[in-house]
């Protein structure tokens, strides 16, 4: 018995997630292939090619050119993270929400910088340092290095009221990005801006974006001792 119609690759996508974690299609299994799922699915093959392309980009499926399509015999949830306004992130908290500019700088960035985003040494950019608050006290610590070829409005933003994490989310498209997590310890600078002592851990988010092949910016997110972030899978 056909299933119902599904009109989008989506609702495929569901679809064949149900089958893989109810074992309908177990780990290794070969499902059927791409014509024979649109004809039961009641849609174009095309639909059906990108559902699958979509599960196996996020590890649930195993796609080999002329083998046809198997369940990954590991299947790997991944987690997904979104790019968050962190004025929103404390106030769903429910959190009263502050915001101090230390700095603002047209610069040429350290090295590692400009080579992470694939800039000519002698690039001049806009830097912008900032403390987030929440209740008053510090949340956490943002500097960033802004491509002006990329972003040009950012030069006549002040980012005095307004964080450079907000504007750019409002006024700069991106395409992907990648961003890394680690442990570092503070240092004086550090420490006193987000009123912990020297050396205590903190946590770190590194974050740089991209619009195609050009860099948008990239930011290094310090958060206050005890941060936790959450995401689901």
């Amino acid at each position: 018995m056909n299933s119902p119609a599904f009109r989008d690759w989506q609702s495929v996508q569901d679809e064949v997630l149900r089958r893989i974690r109810t074992r309908v299609w177990e780990p290794g299994a070969m499902i059927p292939n791409e014509a024979d799922l649109a004809v039961e699915f009641g849609c174009a093959r095309s639909t059906v090619n990108r559902a699958l392309r979509s599960l196996a980009e996020a590890g649930w499926l195993d796609r080999r050119r002329k083998a046809g399509t198997r369940v990954a015999a590991q299947p790997i949830a991944k987690a997904t993270l979104s790019i968050a306004v962190i004025r929103h992130e404390i106030e769903e908290r429910g959190q009263k929400y502050s915001y101090q500019r230390v700095a603002r700088t047209l610069s040429v960035p350290p090295l590692d910088v400009s080579a992470a985003m694939r800039m000519p040494a002698e690039t001049v950019m806009l830097y912008i340092r900032a403390l987030h608050l929440a209740d008053d006290m510090p949340y956490a610590l943002e500097s960033r290095w802004i491509n002006l070829q990329v972003v040009p409005g950012a030069q006549d933003e002040p980012f005095q009221n307004l964080s450079a994490n907000e504007w750019l989310l409002r006024h700069a498209p991106y395409s992907d990005g990648e961003i890394a997590f680690s442990a570092v310890n503070a240092g004086e600078d550090e420490a006193e801006l987000l009123a912990c002592s020297e050396g205590a851990a903190l946590f770190a988010v590194d974050r740089l974006t991209w619009d195609s092949d050009a860099s948008v910016t990239k930011v290094r997110f310090l958060f206050a001792p005890g941060h936790q972030m959450r995401t689901k899978l």
